[in-house]
């Protein structure tokens, strides 16, 4: 998703660019969710890649912008929203997806990573609030439906719903350890929906 002299995402690559792309972010991913950010290193991840070490400095040039571009890279493979035809349904889907990416071991330690690189490093922080704004705004049309069929109160603020669902689940990751089960999504869309019905998002003014 990048040029080669441009910042990544502003060029999408074809043929063998979109291969070593696709092989050298994989190989990212694997590092940082085995060793976090302060183990990402361009030269192991080309090795890992196998790809010239100058590929990928002169594409990524940095550690951040390599992560930048792999999380340009998830939010375009994330899966699309379900649209089951009920606000609990539509919102219990999200919660379920969102769960089972981050119960994965893989996907589970690369967000903790990335999670904890944007604290202190601010252009990972900024890809990271494009990963989630993509994320939010595939699945806030379920929301604007609610408000349609008269589900939601007028004026409901889809994008605080949908981040109101996985919020609960983001916390339970990061600070409890406890286990990221199915049920705990299903609470997390039924105390959203619930709040939701009760006018909880509704905009102000």
């Amino acid at each position: 998703m990048e040029s080669e002299q441009g910042e990544p995402g502003t060029v999408r690559p074809g043929g063998r660019t979109a291969r070593v792309r696709a092989a050298v972010l994989r190989a990212a991913g694997d590092a940082l969710a085995e060793h976090g950010f302060a183990g990402l290193d361009l030269a192991d991840v080309a090795r890992r890649a196998e790809v010239g070490r100058t590929t990928v400095y002169r594409r990524w040039g940095t550690v951040t912008g390599l992560v930048a571009d792999l999380l340009v890279d998830m939010a375009e493979q994330s899966l699309p929203r379900t649209e089951t035809g009920t606000l609990l349904g539509d919102l219990k889907a999200n919660a379920r997806l969102v769960r089972r990416t981050l119960a994965d071991p893989r996907q589970g330690a690369l967000f903790k990573a990335v999670i904890a690189a944007a604290v202190c490093e601010p252009r990972t922080a900024e890809a990271l609030h494009r990963f989630y704004e993509t994320r939010v705004e595939e699945w806030a049309p379920c929301v604007r439906q609610a408000v349609e069929r008269g589900e939601l109160p007028a004026g409901t603020d889809a994008h605080e719903v949908i981040r109101a669902v996985s919020a609960p689940l983001y916390y339970r990751l990061l600070t409890s350890g406890l286990p990221l089960d199915e049920a705990a999504a299903d609470r997390a869309a039924e105390a959203a929906a619930a709040a939701a019905r009760a006018g909880a998002y509704v905009r102000e003014g």
